[in-house]
């Protein structure tokens, strides 16, 4: 039987934890990495976490792979990891897969909105003229 959108998810959501951003704000003060896995051209649109690394969601296993040459090494297997997206729906699918290449500490925080109504600190987007 096929696997489906929904099986996915269910999944996703079983395995990596929600994070609220008041959560958030303290494990990224203690040092977690956050991933924010939109495409491009929505965190032109909108800018992103302050501090975050971008990492679209295509590319995500080539660079947390540290054996791959596009890794980044902003990646640890030993330092937590937050993800977010626009909706909570490609980071939770975005933490299964960290948590299935061998990434212990994996959470998902969702919305990049409501970490922004939550009043987290955002980087503004760059001009795209620079």
């Amino acid at each position: 039987m096929p696997v489906t959108v929904k099986d996915l998810m269910a999944a996703a959501n079983a395995a990596v934890p929600r994070l609220s951003p008041s959560e958030a704000k303290e494990m990224i003060a203690a040092g977690a990495l956050v991933v924010d896995v939109r495409d491009g051209p929505e965190v032109e649109k909108s800018g992103k976490v302050k501090g975050a690394l971008h990492v679209s969601r295509g590319m995500l296993e080539f660079r947390a792979d540290p054996a791959t040459p596009y890794a980044a090494k902003e990646f640890s297997f030993d330092r937590p990891v937050i993800v977010y997206c626009a909706s909570g729906g490609r980071s939770a699918l975005s933490g299964k897969v960290l948590k299935d290449m061998g990434y212990s500490q994996v959470f998902n925080l969702g919305a990049f909105k409501d970490w922004t109504e939550a009043g987290g600190e955002v980087e503004s987007p760059l001009d795209p003229g620079m």
